[in-house]
């Protein structure tokens, strides 16, 4: 049976606990806009994915996730994962409640509380591609949906130390660049060999990022070039660099510029795959998986997602 009802799903554990400790608060905004909902909290990894999957199942198509950037990929996997309706049916919301927030800065998703209910409710929606990524995990291979960015190397590292410390109660806004520079002082840059549409490219990778949106690691700009509905994952390479060099440009990170870097190369492709003598780490949308080797597709136009425009 259809509802007209949202599902709010809800991570307690986002942003350090504030998820949970703020949802008292967040209840009382979304009853006081007008919005009818009901809401599921999830208890462990993966949880927010069979929600989604199961209430969509059960008649939902809206959605509103509280949470961070890997709740909502978490739900992505959800969508893509049940059968009853094409996943652009779903219509996705966001209310950021996590450290990094990094997918919403693509649409200019508010982190005030009252004001992302507001985006919520004028219903503007954008259609946006989404990747998918088979990669290696105990000698398994596995698939992931995502809808930002896929990170490779020195950033997946980072990516995996943050979340350790995340699990042991850590949080914070800066908790990303504390972490990379206590990585940068052990990583060791690793030779890859990379296709993109049939291309052979051979480089010894620092980071490699693969994506839809621009955004990653709390605010830093790693892909300035993508572009979230033009069916193509926009790349970048950062070759092998000094540590002093890394620590130098971290700036280009921020403002947009990281690719005019001379150790830097940018790409465009929709069929990418990657691999490496040893064994190179991979992240999506913060969530730490596996490693290579990794078969990259594109999926246009494929999400339904509330936006408040798009960022430049």
């Amino acid at each position: 049976m259809i509802t007209n009802k949202w599902l709010v799903v809800v991570n307690p554990a986002a942003g350090g606990g504030k998820a949970g400790k703020d949802w008292t608060e967040i209840e009382a905004l979304l009853i006081a806009h007008g919005i009818r909902f009901d809401a599921v909290f999830t208890g462990r990894r993966l949880h927010a994915m069979v929600y989604a999957k199961q209430k969509i199942e059960a008649g939902y198509n809206r959605i509103i996730v509280v949470g961070g950037d890997g709740t909502m990929n978490e739900v992505i996997n959800g969508v893509f994962a049940q059968k009853r309706i094409p996943t652009t049916e779903v219509m996705l919301g966001m209310i950021s409640v996590g450290t990094g927030n990094d997918w919403g800065k693509m649409f200019n998703i508010p982190s005030e509380y009252a004001a992302a209910i507001k985006t919520i409710k004028n219903q503007k929606t954008f259609i946006q591609d989404a990747g998918v990524v088979t990669y290696n995990r105990n000698d398994k291979t596995w698939q992931r949906y995502f809808i930002n960015i896929a990170g490779m190397g020195f950033g997946a590292k980072v990516v995996a130390r943050t979340n350790r410390l995340k699990d042991k109660g850590k949080s914070s806004p800066g908790l990303y660049l504390a972490t990379l520079f206590t990585s940068l002082l052990s990583y060791r840059s690793i030779r890859v060999r990379f296709e993109i549409d049939g291309n052979t490219f051979k480089r010894k990778v620092f980071s490699m990022n693969v994506g839809i949106g621009k955004y990653n690691g709390g605010g830093m700009m790693q892909i300035p070039h993508a572009i979230a509905d033009d069916g193509l994952y926009s790349i970048t390479v950062i070759k092998r660099m000094g540590k002093l060099n890394v620590i130098a440009n971290l700036g280009k990170l921020y403002n947009g510029k990281i690719t005019t870097h001379r150790k830097v190369e940018a790409y465009n492709g929709k069929v990418i795959n990657v691999d490496s003598p040893s064994l190179l780490q991979l992240e999506t949308d913060g969530e730490t998986l596996g490693h290579s080797p990794m078969a990259f597709q594109i999926i246009p136009r494929s999400v339904k997602i509330i936006a408040n425009g798009i960022s430049a």
